[in-house]
């Protein structure tokens, strides 16, 4: 069973060292120019994408707070469930993001999707809302990042097909960037 455990690590280890960094810093910029333009993030994902979104929108909106400084704005689509569940029976699944997002979203705000294939429809969705708009759109994803990739202005695709090691890393990076966002906004790079 240990080794077993430790093939596991040494697999996330080496997906982690794949990922081009240049796409990381620039998801930091992102969301840094945003909030210095007094925009929105908004985050969403299915199954544990949801749960990761929700997770990456507390550390940004409560772990960024400092003093003396404006407050990121951040939400996550992921949370409402009864609006998700009335877009889903009133019309159809693939409107669960992209309808809260035509409610509010502005044009220079930042969409955030994460969909480990790339292949949600309500992701996809949501991203050509965002463009409709005026919204930069992320994806963070795994495998080729499906059709997603061809809807986000940026993506940041982790080079697996395994969806627990895809889902592992999504909330790394998530980590990631939200404590470079917290340095920048605290002055500290």
């Amino acid at each position: 069973m240990q080794q077993a455990i430790r093939t596991y690590f040494d697999q996330i280890s080496t997906l982690v060292h794949r990922i081009p960094l240049e796409n990381i810093e620039e998801l930091v910029n992102i969301i840094f120019e945003a909030y210095n333009n007094g925009r929105r993030v908004f985050i969403f994902g299915n199954g544990g994408g949801s749960a990761t979104s929700s997770h990456f929108v507390c550390d940004l909106a409560k772990g960024t707070v400092t003093p003396g400084k404006p407050r990121l704005k951040a939400l996550s689509l992921s949370d409402n469930v009864p609006l998700i569940t009335a877009w889903a029976n009133d019309t159809d699944y693939t409107n669960t993001f992209g309808e809260q997002l035509a409610n509010l979203a502005e044009k220079g705000d930042v969409v955030i999707g994460l969909s480990g294939s790339g292949m949600s429809p309500n992701v996809i969705n949501a991203f050509r809302v965002a463009g409709s708009i005026g919204a930069v759109s992320v994806l963070l994803s795994g495998y080729s990042g499906g059709d997603a990739v061809k809807e986000a202005t940026v993506s940041i695709i982790v080079p697996s097909e395994d969806m627990q090691q895809i889902e592992d890393i999504h909330l790394m990076l998530c980590h990631i960037v939200f404590r470079m966002v917290r340095s920048r906004i605290r002055g500290d790079i």
